[in-house]
């Protein structure tokens, strides 16, 4: 049976959805990603709206929101150094 996939999260940047896909792929977690870039308003609405948004099974919704905590705390001590 199929699960129905809801909207997790959003995220921010090309980065950070590469690094989250890379990460939930290793741990085999059934996922989408949907870009908010369209090429008729050359990507306005990432502007407004951030680079997309991830989608999963609700059962991964509360494990996804933690590792894309963890990648935006690493991503920030990062910047602080």
């Amino acid at each position: 049976m199929a699960e129905d996939f809801i909207k997790v999260a959003t995220i921010d940047n090309e980065i950070e959805a590469l690094l989250l896909d890379s990460i939930l792929n290793e741990r085999e977690i059934p996922h989408e990603m949907r870009s908010y870039h369209d090429t008729a308003y050359n990507g306005l609405f990432q502007t407004q709206k951030g680079w997309g948004h991830i989608s999963a099974p609700l059962r991964y919704a509360a494990e996804i929101k933690e590792i894309l905590s963890d990648i935006r705390a690493k991503a920030w001590e990062d910047k602080t150094v």
